[in-house]
């Protein structure tokens, strides 16, 4: 059974920086695309990034292009989600989640039922 724990979440002013971390066990996940998603209250689940198994390409909503990014260290069994120019929208418990059912040729996946594992989030707080 794969775990996922996120952390790095907390409160921050508007235009400061994040580093989120999502740490893996039970499981190697250096073969499975991977992703970050956020739900502010009232809100539905929204994709923020996501990352192809080698960590060789990457895609972003609109919404954070250019300010995120989204990396993974296969050693450490760890994704990252960078977050820089932080907005008060940004506001969400944010999650990570994990591809583990069988490999279908794409690269990445921006829905949340395309993936199998989620941690219970990290929350994140933009004051302006």
């Amino acid at each position: 059974q794969v775990q996922l724990v996120e952390s790095g979440g907390g409160l921050v002013q508007a235009g400061g920086s994040l580093r989120l971390s999502c740490a893996a066990s039970g499981r190697t996940l250096s073969s499975y695309a991977m992703g970050w998603f956020r739900q502010a209250p009232g809100k539905e689940r929204e994709y923020v990034a996501a990352i192809n198994w080698s960590g060789s390409s990457t895609e972003y909503a609109d919404s954070v292009k250019g300010r995120f990014t989204i990396s993974r260290d296969h050693a450490k069994n760890t994704l990252y989600l960078e977050m820089n120019s932080l907005k008060p929208e940004d506001t969400a418990v944010y999650y990570c989640a994990v591809r583990l059912r069988e490999y279908d040729g794409r690269y990445y996946y921006l829905l949340p039922e395309e993936y199998d594992n989620w941690g219970e989030g990290t929350q994140v707080t933009v004051s302006s």
